[in-house]
């Protein structure tokens, strides 16, 4: 059965100004732009749309599927796209053509902290993303000691999280998606932060839960020996476009060039 499904996945971001630098003038123009109104906070005299060549299409027609219990890795040079796919299939981003579709509770650490609200405590963002999840107080309440026991934070617990350091962070937000019942998980980087050791151990977790509860992942990282260890399968993004769906040795020898092939 499958767990994924992308088809035809376009994603085109405008270079230049993101916003108008507060959140009221923000929400005016995507009012006004949802009803096919003029953007009351454009200056006069200048031109609202954005000129062709100064937009960026960071997704391009991209497409695969995704079986339950596949571990697939997406790989490819900064730019190419890996993280806006992550935020499409995470519902952060809406693709402007394509659809996603994913079966099953998302679980997403695609950046340090990304989920946590930065003053609340740790206690507070364990309850809070396990509900998100559709997980009853009951339950959250249940796996809470081991959570909490896993991430090596248990004096820091009833800390606002803005006083966390990213490494602690990291083994947090790891910690609930991998204790939290969610059947498809989604990585970025994320691993990568932190001491050596809890490296190791978050990698054989990921692999119990991969081989035991038969958990879906799509894993971004520019550890080699991590996605060949963890994924079977890869997808190599360039410039927006998936050019490659293989398997993973398949695909790192597509993107390794020869000196960095030897070394891995």
């Amino acid at each position: 059965m499958l767990a994924i499904q992308v088809s035809h996945l376009s994603k085109e971001y405008s270079l230049g100004t993101v916003g108008h630098g507060t959140l009221q003038k923000d929400m005016q123009s995507w009012w006004a732009k949802i009803r096919g109104k003029e953007d009351p906070n454009t200056l006069l005299g200048s031109v609202p749309t954005v000129p062709i060549r100064d937009r960026f299409l960071a997704l391009n027609d991209v497409s695969f599927d995704i079986r339950r219990g596949e571990a697939v890795a997406v790989i490819g040079k900064n730019g190419a796209g890996k993280s806006t796919l992550l935020k499409v299939l995470s519902r952060i981003v809406a693709p402007d053509k394509g659809v996603a579709r994913l079966r099953g509770k998302v679980s997403s650490l695609l950046e340090v902290g990304t989920g946590f609200h930065p003053e609340q405590t740790g206690r507070d963002n364990v309850y809070m993303n396990g509900a998100i999840l559709g997980m009853s107080r009951q339950d959250i309440a249940k796996r809470f000691d081991e959570i909490v026991a896993f991430s090596e934070i248990e004096e820091f617990i009833d800390t606002p999280v803005k006083r966390y350091s990213s490494g602690m962070r990291v083994r947090l937000a790891f910690s609930i998606a991998a204790h939290f019942l969610a059947e498809i998980v989604i990585l970025d980087e994320v691993l990568s932060v932190g001491d050596a050791f809890f490296q190791k151990k978050s990698m054989a977790k990921m692999e119990t839960l991969l081989r035991n509860e038969g958990r879906t992942l799509l894993f971004v990282s520019h550890s080699f020996g991590s996605v060949k260890k963890l994924c079977q399968r890869g997808l190599l993004l360039e410039h927006g476009r998936l050019v490659l769906d293989a398997p993973v040795k398949e695909v790192l020898e597509a993107y390794l060039p020869p000196a960095k092939k030897a070394a891995s």
